[in-house]
Protein backbone atom coordinates (compact mmCIF):
# COMPACT_ATOMS: atom_id res chain seq x y z
CA UNK A 1 0.00 0.00 0.00
CA UNK A 2 1.70 3.21 -1.21
CA UNK A 3 1.82 6.32 0.96
CA UNK A 4 2.34 9.74 -0.63
CA UNK A 5 4.97 12.14 0.73
CA UNK A 6 4.53 15.84 -0.05
CA UNK A 7 3.89 19.18 1.69
CA UNK A 8 0.75 21.11 2.56
CA UNK A 9 1.74 23.77 0.04
CA UNK A 10 2.00 21.25 -2.80
CA UNK A 11 -1.44 19.86 -1.95
CA UNK A 12 -2.83 23.39 -1.78
CA UNK A 13 -1.46 24.25 -5.24
CA UNK A 14 -2.70 20.97 -6.73
CA UNK A 15 -6.31 21.35 -5.55
CA UNK A 16 -6.58 25.15 -5.61
CA UNK A 17 -6.79 25.29 -1.84
CA UNK A 18 -6.26 28.16 0.58
CA UNK A 19 -3.66 28.74 3.27
CA UNK A 20 -4.15 32.28 4.54
CA UNK A 21 -4.03 34.46 7.65
CA UNK A 22 -7.14 35.78 9.33
CA UNK A 23 -8.09 39.46 9.06
CA UNK A 24 -5.62 41.96 10.48
CA UNK A 25 -6.55 44.43 13.19
CA UNK A 26 -7.09 47.12 10.58
CA UNK A 27 -9.79 44.94 9.00
CA UNK A 28 -11.53 43.85 12.20
CA UNK A 29 -11.73 46.41 14.98
CA UNK A 30 -12.66 45.84 18.60
CA UNK A 31 -15.75 47.98 18.05
CA UNK A 32 -16.97 45.52 15.40
CA UNK A 33 -17.55 42.76 17.95
CA UNK A 34 -20.88 42.09 19.60
CA UNK A 35 -22.50 39.49 21.86
CA UNK A 36 -24.68 38.17 19.03
CA UNK A 37 -24.10 37.54 15.35
CA UNK A 38 -21.62 35.42 13.40
CA UNK A 39 -18.91 33.84 15.62
CA UNK A 40 -15.27 34.82 15.01
CA UNK A 41 -12.77 32.08 15.89
CA UNK A 42 -9.75 33.22 17.92
CA UNK A 43 -6.91 31.05 19.30
CA UNK A 44 -8.46 31.18 22.79
CA UNK A 45 -11.60 29.48 21.42
CA UNK A 46 -9.65 26.40 20.25
CA UNK A 47 -9.59 23.70 22.94
CA UNK A 48 -8.44 20.13 22.30
CA UNK A 49 -9.01 20.28 18.56
CA UNK A 50 -12.52 21.74 18.82
CA UNK A 51 -13.97 25.23 18.96
CA UNK A 52 -15.65 26.10 22.25
CA UNK A 53 -18.49 28.53 21.60
CA UNK A 54 -18.89 29.73 25.20
CA UNK A 55 -17.49 33.25 25.34
CA UNK A 56 -16.71 33.44 21.63
CA UNK A 57 -16.80 36.93 20.07
CA UNK A 58 -19.24 37.69 17.24
CA UNK A 59 -19.70 40.26 14.50
CA UNK A 60 -23.03 41.50 13.24
CA UNK A 61 -24.12 40.60 9.66
CA UNK A 62 -23.17 44.00 8.23
CA UNK A 63 -19.50 43.25 8.97
CA UNK A 64 -19.58 39.75 7.48
CA UNK A 65 -19.69 40.80 3.82
CA UNK A 66 -16.33 42.57 3.92
CA UNK A 67 -14.89 39.54 5.77
CA UNK A 68 -16.27 37.04 3.23
CA UNK A 69 -12.82 35.77 2.19
CA UNK A 70 -12.32 34.65 5.80
CA UNK A 71 -15.55 32.64 6.00
CA UNK A 72 -15.03 29.06 7.14
CA UNK A 73 -16.54 25.94 5.63
CA UNK A 74 -16.77 22.33 6.83
CA UNK A 75 -13.41 20.57 6.59
CA UNK A 76 -11.37 23.76 7.00
CA UNK A 77 -8.75 23.83 9.73
CA UNK A 78 -8.21 26.93 11.87
CA UNK A 79 -4.70 27.18 13.27
CA UNK A 80 -3.60 29.53 16.05
CA UNK A 81 -0.53 31.37 14.78
CA UNK A 82 0.81 32.88 17.98
CA UNK A 83 1.94 31.37 21.28
CA UNK A 84 0.67 27.82 21.78
CA UNK A 85 2.02 26.05 18.70
CA UNK A 86 -0.17 23.16 17.62
CA UNK A 87 -3.50 24.69 18.64
CA UNK A 88 -5.84 23.95 15.76
CA UNK A 89 -9.44 22.89 15.19
CA UNK A 90 -11.44 21.19 12.47
CA UNK A 91 -14.50 23.13 11.28
CA UNK A 92 -17.71 21.09 11.46
CA UNK A 93 -20.95 21.47 9.50
CA UNK A 94 -22.68 23.57 12.16
CA UNK A 95 -19.77 26.06 12.10
CA UNK A 96 -20.03 26.82 8.38
CA UNK A 97 -20.05 30.57 7.76
CA UNK A 98 -18.12 31.44 10.90
CA UNK A 99 -15.16 33.78 10.49
CA UNK A 100 -11.46 32.95 10.83
CA UNK A 101 -10.36 35.60 13.28
CA UNK A 102 -7.29 37.69 13.91
CA UNK A 103 -4.42 35.60 15.25
CA UNK A 104 -5.42 32.51 13.25
CA UNK A 105 -4.50 30.82 9.99
CA UNK A 106 -6.99 29.05 7.74
CA UNK A 107 -6.31 25.83 5.83
CA UNK A 108 -8.90 24.94 3.20
CA UNK A 109 -7.68 22.04 1.06
CA UNK A 110 -10.91 20.23 0.21
CA UNK A 111 -10.99 16.44 0.42
CA UNK A 112 -10.05 15.29 -3.09
CA UNK A 113 -6.48 14.44 -2.04
CA UNK A 114 -6.49 14.35 1.74
CA UNK A 115 -9.34 13.71 4.12
CA UNK A 116 -9.81 16.81 6.36
CA UNK A 117 -10.21 14.71 9.49
CA UNK A 118 -7.03 12.75 8.69
CA UNK A 119 -5.19 16.06 8.18
CA UNK A 120 -6.58 17.37 11.47
CA UNK A 121 -5.12 14.39 13.32
CA UNK A 122 -1.88 14.51 11.33
CA UNK A 123 -1.36 18.07 12.56
CA UNK A 124 -1.92 16.83 16.13
CA UNK A 125 0.87 14.24 15.81
CA UNK A 126 3.69 15.12 18.25
CA UNK A 127 6.34 14.91 15.50
CA UNK A 128 4.36 17.34 13.36
CA UNK A 129 3.81 19.79 16.21
CA UNK A 130 7.53 19.59 17.02
CA UNK A 131 8.50 20.27 13.39
CA UNK A 132 6.21 23.32 13.20
CA UNK A 133 7.45 24.61 16.57
CA UNK A 134 11.04 24.44 15.33
CA UNK A 135 10.11 26.61 12.34
CA UNK A 136 8.16 29.18 14.37
CA UNK A 137 9.51 32.72 14.46
CA UNK A 138 10.25 34.39 17.81
CA UNK A 139 11.55 33.11 21.13
CA UNK A 140 9.18 34.49 23.77
CA UNK A 141 6.06 34.40 21.55
CA UNK A 142 6.45 31.90 18.69
CA UNK A 143 4.67 32.97 15.51
CA UNK A 144 3.54 30.99 12.48
CA UNK A 145 2.91 32.23 8.97
CA UNK A 146 1.56 30.81 5.73
CA UNK A 147 5.06 29.93 4.47
CA UNK A 148 5.71 27.70 7.48
CA UNK A 149 2.39 25.88 7.09
CA UNK A 150 2.94 25.45 3.36
CA UNK A 151 6.28 23.79 4.14
CA UNK A 152 4.83 21.23 6.59
CA UNK A 153 5.85 17.77 5.32
CA UNK A 154 2.98 15.30 5.16
CA UNK A 155 2.71 11.63 4.34
CA UNK A 156 -0.63 9.97 3.75
CA UNK A 157 -2.17 6.72 2.44
CA UNK A 158 -5.00 6.31 -0.10
CA UNK A 159 -8.34 7.91 0.76
CA UNK A 160 -10.09 4.76 2.07
CA UNK A 161 -7.27 4.15 4.55
CA UNK A 162 -7.25 7.79 5.60
CA UNK A 163 -10.95 7.58 6.43
CA UNK A 164 -10.53 4.38 8.43
CA UNK A 165 -7.82 6.02 10.51
CA UNK A 166 -9.98 9.14 10.92
CA UNK A 167 -12.94 7.05 12.07
CA UNK A 168 -10.91 5.23 14.73
CA UNK A 169 -9.50 8.43 16.23
CA UNK A 170 -12.80 10.31 15.90
CA UNK A 171 -14.55 7.63 17.92
CA UNK A 172 -12.40 8.50 20.93
CA UNK A 173 -12.98 12.23 20.53
CA UNK A 174 -16.73 11.69 20.14
CA UNK A 175 -16.84 9.77 23.43
CA UNK A 176 -14.85 12.51 25.14
CA UNK A 177 -17.18 15.16 23.72
CA UNK A 178 -20.27 13.24 24.88
CA UNK A 179 -18.82 13.05 28.39
CA UNK A 180 -18.12 16.79 28.35
CA UNK A 181 -21.74 17.44 27.39
CA UNK A 182 -22.90 15.25 30.27
CA UNK A 183 -20.63 17.17 32.63
CA UNK A 184 -22.18 20.44 31.53
CA UNK A 185 -25.71 19.09 32.03
CA UNK A 186 -24.87 17.81 35.52
CA UNK A 187 -23.33 21.13 36.51
CA UNK A 188 -26.39 23.01 35.30
CA UNK A 189 -28.61 20.66 37.31
CA UNK A 190 -26.60 21.32 40.49
CA UNK A 191 -26.55 25.07 39.91
CA UNK A 192 -30.26 25.27 39.14
CA UNK A 193 -31.28 23.20 42.15
CA UNK A 194 -29.20 25.37 44.50
CA UNK A 195 -30.78 28.53 43.11
CA UNK A 196 -34.29 27.09 43.30
CA UNK A 197 -33.96 25.86 46.88
CA UNK A 198 -31.64 28.36 48.54
CA UNK A 199 -32.02 31.60 46.55
CA UNK A 200 -35.64 31.50 45.39
CA UNK A 201 -36.78 29.14 48.20
CA UNK A 202 -38.77 27.05 45.73
CA UNK A 203 -38.11 23.66 47.32
CA UNK A 204 -40.64 20.79 47.39
CA UNK A 205 -43.68 21.90 49.37
CA UNK A 206 -42.68 25.57 49.52
CA UNK A 207 -46.25 26.56 48.63
CA UNK A 208 -47.41 25.33 52.05
CA UNK A 209 -44.45 26.69 54.04
CA UNK A 210 -44.67 29.72 56.29
CA UNK A 211 -41.87 32.30 56.12
CA UNK A 212 -40.33 34.29 58.92
CA UNK A 213 -37.98 37.27 59.23
CA UNK A 214 -34.23 36.75 59.56
CA UNK A 215 -31.01 38.80 59.21
CA UNK A 216 -30.98 37.68 55.57
CA UNK A 217 -34.61 38.61 54.96
CA UNK A 218 -37.60 36.30 54.76
CA UNK A 219 -36.67 32.61 55.05
CA UNK A 220 -38.76 29.44 55.45
CA UNK A 221 -39.91 28.69 58.96
CA UNK A 222 -37.59 26.17 60.62
CA UNK A 223 -34.57 27.29 58.60
CA UNK A 224 -31.60 29.14 60.08
CA UNK A 225 -29.16 31.73 58.81
CA UNK A 226 -25.61 30.50 59.31
CA UNK A 227 -22.31 32.18 58.60
CA UNK A 228 -20.09 30.38 56.09
CA UNK A 229 -17.45 30.18 58.83
CA UNK A 230 -19.88 28.05 60.88
CA UNK A 231 -20.09 25.54 58.03
CA UNK A 232 -16.58 25.41 56.55
CA UNK A 233 -12.92 26.03 57.32
CA UNK A 234 -10.06 27.39 55.30
CA UNK A 235 -7.28 24.78 55.19
CA UNK A 236 -3.78 26.23 55.14
CA UNK A 237 -1.48 23.20 55.24
CA UNK A 238 1.63 24.58 53.54
CA UNK A 239 4.15 22.22 51.99
CA UNK A 240 7.32 22.40 49.93
CA UNK A 241 6.72 20.51 46.65
CA UNK A 242 10.19 18.93 46.96
CA UNK A 243 8.99 17.09 50.08
CA UNK A 244 6.14 15.23 48.35
CA UNK A 245 6.04 12.60 45.61
CA UNK A 246 6.94 14.30 42.29
CA UNK A 247 3.83 12.70 40.75
CA UNK A 248 1.54 14.37 43.28
CA UNK A 249 -1.22 16.22 41.37
CA UNK A 250 -0.78 20.00 41.32
CA UNK A 251 -3.61 22.47 40.66
CA UNK A 252 -2.52 25.97 39.69
CA UNK A 253 -4.99 28.74 38.93
CA UNK A 254 -4.47 27.90 35.25
CA UNK A 255 -6.00 24.48 35.91
CA UNK A 256 -9.20 25.87 37.42
CA UNK A 257 -11.81 26.46 34.70
CA UNK A 258 -14.20 29.40 34.80
CA UNK A 259 -17.76 28.76 36.01
CA UNK A 260 -17.27 25.01 36.30
CA UNK A 261 -16.95 22.89 39.44
CA UNK A 262 -15.30 20.09 37.44
CA UNK A 263 -11.50 20.07 37.76
CA UNK A 264 -10.38 17.90 34.87
CA UNK A 265 -6.82 19.11 34.28
CA UNK A 266 -3.78 19.33 36.52
CA UNK A 267 0.00 19.26 36.57
CA UNK A 268 2.43 17.61 38.98
CA UNK A 269 4.45 18.68 42.01
CA UNK A 270 7.67 18.12 40.07
CA UNK A 271 6.79 21.14 37.90
CA UNK A 272 6.64 23.69 40.75
CA UNK A 273 9.00 24.90 43.44
CA UNK A 274 7.56 27.48 45.86
CA UNK A 275 5.42 26.61 48.89
CA UNK A 276 2.02 25.17 48.03
CA UNK A 277 -1.08 24.07 49.93
CA UNK A 278 -2.14 20.50 50.62
CA UNK A 279 -5.74 19.51 49.94
CA UNK A 280 -7.83 16.34 50.16
CA UNK A 281 -10.20 14.76 47.68
CA UNK A 282 -13.54 16.56 47.99
CA UNK A 283 -12.09 19.87 49.18
CA UNK A 284 -13.36 22.95 47.38
CA UNK A 285 -10.68 25.01 45.63
CA UNK A 286 -11.50 28.71 45.23
CA UNK A 287 -9.23 30.89 43.09
CA UNK A 288 -8.79 34.01 45.20
CA UNK A 289 -6.90 36.17 42.68
CA UNK A 290 -9.38 38.12 40.56
CA UNK A 291 -12.34 36.23 42.01
CA UNK A 292 -14.58 37.59 39.24
CA UNK A 293 -13.01 34.89 37.04
CA UNK A 294 -15.30 32.51 39.01
CA UNK A 295 -12.81 29.67 39.44
CA UNK A 296 -14.34 27.26 41.95
CA UNK A 297 -14.17 23.47 41.77
CA UNK A 298 -14.17 20.23 43.74
CA UNK A 299 -10.89 18.33 43.94
CA UNK A 300 -11.29 14.88 42.31
CA UNK A 301 -8.23 13.57 44.21
CA UNK A 302 -5.75 14.74 46.83
CA UNK A 303 -2.76 16.87 45.94
CA UNK A 304 -1.21 20.33 46.24
CA UNK A 305 -2.43 23.64 44.90
CA UNK A 306 -1.33 27.21 44.39
CA UNK A 307 -1.13 29.39 47.49
CA UNK A 308 -3.38 31.78 45.55
CA UNK A 309 -6.17 29.28 46.14
CA UNK A 310 -8.49 29.13 49.14
CA UNK A 311 -8.88 25.50 50.20
CA UNK A 312 -12.38 25.19 51.68
CA UNK A 313 -13.35 22.13 53.70
CA UNK A 314 -16.87 21.65 55.11
CA UNK A 315 -16.87 21.10 58.87
CA UNK A 316 -19.28 18.20 58.38
CA UNK A 317 -20.01 15.90 55.46
CA UNK A 318 -23.67 16.77 56.01
CA UNK A 319 -22.91 20.34 54.86
CA UNK A 320 -20.84 19.47 51.78
CA UNK A 321 -23.63 20.12 49.26
CA UNK A 322 -24.69 23.37 50.87
CA UNK A 323 -21.11 24.70 51.08
CA UNK A 324 -20.37 23.73 47.48
CA UNK A 325 -23.63 25.21 46.20
CA UNK A 326 -22.99 28.42 48.08
CA UNK A 327 -19.29 28.98 47.24
CA UNK A 328 -19.79 28.16 43.55
CA UNK A 329 -22.87 30.39 43.17
CA UNK A 330 -22.84 33.62 41.20
CA UNK A 331 -24.02 35.51 44.29
CA UNK A 332 -21.09 34.33 46.42
CA UNK A 333 -18.55 35.06 43.67
CA UNK A 334 -20.00 38.55 43.30
CA UNK A 335 -19.64 39.05 47.06
CA UNK A 336 -16.05 37.76 46.98
CA UNK A 337 -15.32 40.20 44.16
CA UNK A 338 -16.96 43.16 45.86
CA UNK A 339 -15.03 42.55 49.09
CA UNK A 340 -11.69 41.66 47.46
CA UNK A 341 -8.58 43.67 48.31
CA UNK A 342 -6.22 45.27 45.81
CA UNK A 343 -6.68 47.19 42.58
CA UNK A 344 -4.54 45.62 39.87
CA UNK A 345 -4.62 42.12 41.34
CA UNK A 346 -7.67 41.94 43.67
CA UNK A 347 -7.72 39.00 46.08
CA UNK A 348 -10.64 37.47 47.91
CA UNK A 349 -10.31 37.59 51.70
CA UNK A 350 -11.38 34.52 53.67
CA UNK A 351 -11.64 36.56 56.88
CA UNK A 352 -14.43 38.49 55.15
CA UNK A 353 -16.01 35.52 53.36
CA UNK A 354 -16.54 33.60 56.62
CA UNK A 355 -19.22 36.18 57.48
CA UNK A 356 -21.24 35.42 54.35
CA UNK A 357 -24.78 34.47 55.35
CA UNK A 358 -26.04 31.08 54.23
CA UNK A 359 -29.65 29.89 54.61
CA UNK A 360 -29.53 26.44 56.22
CA UNK A 361 -32.62 24.25 55.87
CA UNK A 362 -34.03 21.84 58.34
CA UNK A 363 -34.13 18.13 57.66
CA UNK A 364 -35.02 16.37 55.43
CA UNK A 365 -34.18 19.12 52.92
CA UNK A 366 -30.53 19.43 53.95
CA UNK A 367 -30.00 15.69 53.64
CA UNK A 368 -31.80 15.47 50.30
CA UNK A 369 -29.79 18.32 48.80
CA UNK A 370 -26.52 16.93 50.18
CA UNK A 371 -27.22 13.50 48.70
CA UNK A 372 -28.02 15.08 45.35
CA UNK A 373 -24.79 17.10 45.31
CA UNK A 374 -22.65 14.13 46.35
CA UNK A 375 -24.17 12.09 43.54
CA UNK A 376 -23.54 14.88 41.01
CA UNK A 377 -19.91 15.31 42.09
CA UNK A 378 -19.25 11.56 41.97
CA UNK A 379 -20.60 11.41 38.43
CA UNK A 380 -18.53 14.43 37.41
CA UNK A 381 -15.36 12.84 38.73
CA UNK A 382 -16.16 9.55 36.99
CA UNK A 383 -16.44 11.39 33.68
CA UNK A 384 -13.14 13.18 34.35
CA UNK A 385 -11.28 9.91 34.81
CA UNK A 386 -13.04 8.24 31.88
CA UNK A 387 -11.95 11.10 29.63
CA UNK A 388 -8.40 10.85 30.88
CA UNK A 389 -8.33 7.17 29.93
CA UNK A 390 -9.82 7.92 26.52
CA UNK A 391 -7.26 10.66 25.87
CA UNK A 392 -4.34 8.45 26.88
CA UNK A 393 -5.51 5.66 24.59
CA UNK A 394 -6.14 8.04 21.68
CA UNK A 395 -2.76 9.73 22.14
CA UNK A 396 -0.99 6.36 22.14
CA UNK A 397 -2.79 5.27 18.99
CA UNK A 398 -2.58 8.54 17.07
CA UNK A 399 1.11 8.53 16.03
CA UNK A 400 1.05 4.81 15.27
CA UNK A 401 -2.03 5.09 13.06
CA UNK A 402 -1.05 8.33 11.33
CA UNK A 403 2.44 7.00 10.52
CA UNK A 404 1.15 3.69 9.17
CA UNK A 405 2.84 1.65 11.91
CA UNK A 406 -0.56 0.07 12.59
CA UNK A 407 -2.11 -1.35 9.42
CA UNK A 408 -5.87 -0.78 9.23
CA UNK A 409 -6.39 -1.85 5.62
CA UNK A 410 -8.05 -5.15 6.59
CA UNK A 411 -10.23 -3.72 9.33
CA UNK A 412 -13.97 -3.59 8.68
CA UNK A 413 -14.68 -0.04 9.83
CA UNK A 414 -17.70 2.12 9.08
CA UNK A 415 -16.51 5.49 7.82
CA UNK A 416 -18.29 8.83 7.52
CA UNK A 417 -18.17 10.75 4.27
CA UNK A 418 -18.83 14.12 5.93
CA UNK A 419 -17.40 16.35 8.64
CA UNK A 420 -20.32 16.13 11.06
CA UNK A 421 -20.96 17.67 14.46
Amino acid sequence: MAWTATTLGEICDRVGGIIQTGPFGSQLHQSDYSEDGVPVVMPKDIIEGRIVKDGIACVTPEHVERLSRHKLKPGDIVYGRRGDIGRQALIRKQQAGWICGTGCLRLSLGDSVIDPIFLHYYLRKPDTIGWIANQAIGATMPNLNTSILRSVPIRFPPHPIQRKISSILSAYDDLIENNLRRIKILEEMAQNLYREWFVKFRFPGHQHTRFTDSPQGRIPEGWEVKLLGNLADQIRDGVNPDSVDPETPYFGLEHLPRESITLADWGFASEVHSTKLLFKKGDILFGKIRPYFHKVGVAPLKGVCSSDTIVIRPKSTDCFGLVLGCTSSAEFVEHATATSQGTKMPRANWDVLVKYQVPMPCQPFLGQFNEFMYDIVNQLHNFVFRNQTLRRTRDLLLPRLISGEVDVSELDISVSEEVDD
